[in-house]
């Protein structure tokens, strides 16, 4: 990894621990509006973000009252779905395709988080597909704030890169 790299990695994670840190009380629980999770979003433009978006996870989830649980299934998240993103990248290269694939699979892979919510609250974890069922309102609750949060971000990734030119940085 060359020097470019690792400092724009080490500024993606700073705005991202920044971003989160702003906006606390609505980062962490069954009812998140992570704002920062719309970084997300520069896996489509360069697989290289995955390692300022991962740390930036990390750091953030440092503060997180849940602790371990977030370090972990916070952090495994983001490795998986980016991951299968830049997966998805070697077939779709419209890039306002892949964002919108992006928020999809960022949205569906919340069922984690939920899984997270569950183990670390001591709330009975059953998978029947039981309308009432307390998981699948959890995950319905974290999957919302972070289709919202995700889709709230590609207009706004895309104006940013005309100027910023996103593949370029790193």
């Amino acid at each position: 990894m060359n020097i470019k790299t690792m400092a724009t990695s080490g500024i993606i994670a700073a705005l991202y621990v920044a971003v989160s840190m702003l906006v606390a009380p609505f980062a962490f629980g069954a009812f998140q509006f992570r704002i920062s999770e719309m970084f997300n979003h520069l896996i489509v433009f360069n697989k290289k973000y995955f390692f300022g978006i991962v740390i930036g996870v990390f750091i953030t989830n440092l503060f997180s009252t849940l602790g371990l649980y977030d370090l972990t299934f916070g952090v495994g998240h983001s490795i998986i779905t980016l991951s299968i993103s830049i997966i998805i990248g070697k077939f779709v290269k419209n890039k306002l395709w892949h964002m919108i694939l992006n928020t999809i699979l960022f949205t569906f892979t919340m069922f984690i988080i939920a899984i997270e919510l569950h183990l670390a609250f001591n709330i009975e974890l059953y998978f029947d597909f039981d309308i009432a069922n307390p998981f699948y309102y959890t995950w319905y609750t974290v999957a919302l704030g972070e289709f919202v949060v995700m889709a709230v971000g590609i207009p706004l990734m895309l104006a940013l890169n005309k100027r910023l030119k996103f593949k370029e940085l790193i």
